[in-house]
């Protein structure tokens, strides 16, 4: 432990911090002076704080306002305690310090063998892409490509209730994990988990809509990434130079996956200039959300040579 990490976080549980309140703003003051990082499913050290307190007392991720002047047990505060410490002191994202993340209102199981979802595509299925999709009840086909926690191959069963789902990954430790979330969720008979490299254990399989969130990240990037995370598979997030290697096999296959009319929809992070620079030829339509409206690209299959 470093002199610094001693001086931002106490060796036992503060007796002063009584209520749900007095442990948030001690949080949010603890992350700051330890210059955590974020960006793993939450923005800010406001938002850390209260995912990573109310999460660890398994209390609804949007009831602080009612709770915040309930005081917490002995045993409550020395379980926060903990957790806090993990996350201050070893530098563990909140959501490995949990064991879970919430997505559109919904709870998936994570560890370190999946990134930590948060992808905007999640967004985009519970809204709904009408201009794009319009029948979503005529959608047959769905394929959750780089599927990680398993996440997006969900919201999409939920999205497109008439569809079989097809999640893959690269990794059976992701498929693992997202396995026990399409159990949780009760999608067995409409999830199938695939281990394949992008297209290559799928066969000539076409599908209506392909969903991807795969590694974009640059290898400077991947250089200068915070402790935060590097808990996070390195698999899931190194894409070369530009940050492109994976997209250019996935664009070089897709058209070949894709049903007449299908569409590709893609979340790249903050690197829609590498992506447009790398592929000037495409028409990539850039979806916004309420929360970005930079990331996540759609390209139809007749868009794609």
């Amino acid at each position: 432990m470093s002199g610094l990490q001693t001086l931002v976080f106490p060796n036992a549980v503060p007796q002063e911090l009584a209520t749900i309140g007095d442990w948030w703003r001690f949080a949010v003051s603890s992350l700051a002076r330890a210059n955590a990082q974020y960006g793993q499913g939450t923005e800010d050290a406001g938002q850390d704080a209260l995912f990573l307190i109310l999460g660890a007392l398994d209390l609804p991720l949007n009831s602080f306002e009612q709770m915040s002047a309930f005081s917490l047990t002995g045993y409550e505060r020395k379980h926060v305690f903990n957790a806090l410490r993990m996350r201050v002191v070893d530098r563990v994202p909140s959501a490995y310090v949990l064991g879970f993340v919430e997505q559109m209102g919904l709870r998936f199981a994570v560890d370190e063998r999946v990134l930590i979802p948060r992808s905007f595509i999640g967004e985009l299925l519970e809204t709904g892409l009408p201009d794009f999709i319009p029948e979503p009840d005529e959608i047959d086909a769905v394929l959750d490509l780089c599927t990680g926690s398993g996440c997006l191959a969900i919201l999409a069963a939920h999205a497109f209730p008439e569809a079989s789902i097809t999640a893959s990954d690269i990794s059976q430790d992701a498929l693992d994990v997202a396995q026990a979330n399409v159990e949780k969720h009760g999608f067995q008979r409409d999830i199938v988990l695939v281990k394949s490299d992008l297209f290559n254990g799928l066969a000539d399989r076409r599908f209506d809509v392909i969903l991807s969130n795969p590694p974009y990240v640059t290898t400077a990037s991947m250089n200068a990434l915070p402790e935060e995370f590097r808990h996070e598979p390195s698999l899931a997030l190194a894409a070369g130079e530009d940050g492109n290697d994976v997209l250019r096999r996935m664009l070089a296959a897709v058209k070949s996956h894709l049903s007449p009319g299908g569409v590709l929809i893609v979340d790249v992070g903050h690197n829609r200039t590498l992506v447009e620079d790398a592929f000037p030829s495409l028409p990539f339509m850039w979806l916004a959300t309420e929360a970005s409206d930079a990331g996540v690209f759609l390209l139809r299959a007749e868009d794609i040579a």
